[in-house]
């Protein structure tokens, strides 16, 4: 898990400062070649704020990269006013072009992407939310890969991964503590999505330290619903070893809870996921 924290550190921290630096302060030989980097940065950063994970560093950090760049632009811009539009160019300064220009339609696709994750022709269930009191983050959720890995399996592909935000607006008191405690979502209470009846529950998977995980059985402790006037089955998994107060059978309504937030089965940390699979 250390390599995950150091990617979270280098493409939200370290990058977004060194792509805003450069706007700022790169020599251009053109003003073409200043609007293609414009360009590259305007997106590169759309792309982080719109699929980054933020409760990692931060929430707040997404909006300061944001207000970051408008003087960037600012800045970058009256240094090419008296530039060419287009003019004869050197190896370096062709491969440099080059470069921003594939970087620019990488980015492009990514969030591109990431835009269409936030919508769904498909008809969607309605659910009340799981938890209450506190500030909760969806950190896995939408329609598309680059905002919701479990997009790419199809019985949970609009399957959501929430956690809780603490003061300092971020997921845990830490980068990525081992203590279950310090995440700020262990232990909450969870609470029915739906009304309906129990198909099936566990209540006896062990929870695991992070960055272990339990694969063969994926969904730790967990409860099973089926959703009146729905051909649905909502799973609420990952949930607390010995806290699941229902049965199989037992018929529920909206808001009754179920059991408490745990760190069971095929998880990397403390987290609620939930999703929902058609019947038949």
């Amino acid at each position: 898990m250390t390599l995950a924290i150091i990617q979270v550190f280098v493409i939200q921290v370290i990058l977004p400062v060194a792509f805003i630096l450069s706007l700022w302060k790169t020599k251009y030989p053109t003003r073409l070649d200043w609007i293609i980097q414009l360009l590259f940065t305007v997106v590169f950063i759309t792309w982080l704020f719109l699929s980054g994970r933020w409760d990692w560093v931060g929430i707040y950090l997404k909006f300061v990269w944001v207000l970051l760049l408008i003087p960037a632009i600012y800045l970058s811009w009256k240094n090419t006013k008296s530039l060419p539009f287009r003019t004869k160019l050197n190896r370096s300064q062709k491969f440099s072009r080059g470069f921003n220009i594939v970087l620019l339609l990488i980015f492009g696709l990514y969030t591109t992407s990431s835009v269409s994750g936030y919508s769904t022709e498909d008809e969607p269930i309605e659910l009340a939310f799981p938890l209450k009191d506190g500030s909760y983050y969806i950190a896995h959720g939408g329609s598309a890969t680059q905002i919701n890995y479990h997009n790419a399996y199809e019985p949970q592909q609009y399957a959501l991964d929430i956690v809780k935000l603490n003061q300092f607006r971020t997921r845990a008191n830490g980068i990525y503590p081992k203590e279950l405690d310090k995440y700020e979502i262990f232990g909450d209470i969870v609470y029915s999505a739906c009304s309906g009846s129990v198909v099936e529950t566990r209540n006896n998977s062990p929870d695991l330290i992070p960055p272990e995980s339990n694969p063969d059985q994926p969904e730790g402790n967990y409860v099973a619903i089926a959703c009146d006037g729905t051909d649905a089955i909502l799973y609420i998994v990952h949930l607390l070893e010995g806290s699941i107060t229902v049965e199989a059978g037992e018929q529920l309504t909206v808001g009754n809870p179920i059991g408490q937030i745990g760190n069971s089965g095929n998880t990397s940390e403390p987290h609620l996921h939930i999703h929902a699979e058609k019947m038949g």
